[in-house]
Parts: C-alpha cells; sequence; structure tokens
C-alpha cells in the first residue's frame, strides 16, 4: 500500500500550529543532516513550526577532507539562513568504521540497494538514540529529499526505530511540493558546495563510472 508521507507531514503541521494558536510552546525536532544543500529547504519548511537542532552525523563519508567541508558548510548555512526559531547544530561522532562494520558483505550492491538501507539504518539510529536520550519531541532526517534516496525505507526505517526507543518519528518525504527544485534555489543563494556523490568511496566511484 502507498503511504502518502507528505499527507501525513502536514496533517501533523495543521496539528501543530492549531496547539502553537492555544499557547503551547513549538515541539522539538532532532533533524538527521546529510548535507547543507538538501538541510536548506527542510530548514526552510519546518524551522517555522519546530525548534530545531541539527545533528551532523555521516560516518559514510570515506574522506575526512570531503567530510570536514560539508560540516563547515552546514555551520555557515545556518548563520546565513533566517529561522523563526534559532536553529542549534550538534556534530555526531565521526567513525567511518562504522559505516563499514555496518554494510560489512554488502559493498559492492551499488547505490539504492541494500547498502543503502544499512546506511540509512546506522545513521537514524544514532539520531533515534540521541533524541531519546535529550529529551525530544521527534526525529527525522533530510534524506528523503534526495530523488536518488528511497523515502519509503527512510519512514519505515525511522517508524520501526520510533518503536524501539520510544521517541516520535516526524514521517517526510521532502522531496515533494519541489522540495528538492527549492534546495538547489536555496544552494545557489546562499553559494552551497554541492557534491557529487552521496559520501562514501563507493558511491563515489560509480559516480565516476557513469
Amino acid at each position: 500500500m502507498n503511504v502518502n508521507y507528505q499527507q501525513i507531514l502536514d496533517d501533523k503541521i495543521r496539528s501543530i500550529e492549531i496547539e502553537n494558536e492555544n499557547g503551547k510552546e513549538p515541539p522539538t525536532l532532532l533533524l538527521h543532516s546529510c548535507c547543507a544543500p538538501c538541510s536548506s529547504y527542510v530548514l526552510e519548511y519546518l524551522s517555522k513550526y519546530f525548534r530545531i537542532t541539527i545533528l551532523y552525523y555521516n560516518p559514510n563519508i570515506s574522506e575526512e577532507v570531503e567530510y570536514q567541508k560539508r560540516v563547515e558548510e552546514m555551520k555557515r548555512l545556518l548563520v546565513e539562513q533566517p529561522a523563526k526559531y534559532s536553529v542549534q547544530f550538534v556534530e555526531g561522532a565521526y567513525h567511518p568504521a562504522d559505516y563499514e562494520n555496518a554494510i560489512k558483505g554488502l559493498e559492492m550492491l551499488g547505490e539504492r540497494s541494500q547498502r543503502c538501507y544499512a546506511c540509512y539504518k546506522l545513521r537514524l539510529e544514532y539520531a533515534a538514540q540521541y533524541a531519546k536520550q535529550h529529551d525530544f519531541d521527534y526525529f527525522t532526517t533530510t534524506l528523503s529529499i534526495s530523488p536518488h534516496k528511497n523515502a519509503i525505507w527512510l519512514n519505515e526505517i525511522g517508524e520501526q526505530l520510533s518503536d524501539t526507543y520510544d521517541i516520535a518519528y516526524l514521517y517526510a518525504d521532502f522531496k515533494k511540493k519541489n522540495g528538492y527544485k527549492r534546495s538547489i534555489e536555496l544552494s545557489a543563494i546562499y553559494h552551497l558546495y554541492r557534491q557529487d556523490f552521496c559520501g562514501c568511496s563507493y558511491s563515489k566511484e560509480e559516480r565516476h563510472q557513469k
């Protein structure tokens, strides 16, 4: 059965708007970020309704120079992009070996395969654990904005982790409503570095082969 994750998000936002009108404080959201370009639209969209903390956790990025470049772009975006509620930043642990262990045996399967599923789960589980430990109301990820990422998998993993850690997952498919297109526009406005591969050495090699 097809699930309209955008409709679920729309309904959640409507309920938050009603609660805010009745004087309730906006909920807190831990937003796992894969990069500044993808985060730009998601922040523009959600920062009107949530108090957001960006969690930058991406051990899948194989090259430390590349990793640091993306971290700095994320930090710069938070300084330059306006938001109704100020956005906080947290950097997760950068241990590429954690990624390699998570995808062991799946290395050669290619993009959009079970290798990517394992990567999604690694990063989302870290986010769920952090959100639970620090009493966030919700957690979610920017990953679904990419046309190369499987939104069904991401939301299924998020739902599973929500049950496991007893922390609400914010369902979303951020590529809807021209989200990906808007992220490209915002990247141009803020002169963001847009990488041409996901981050792991396997996706980089596959991109070069294409």
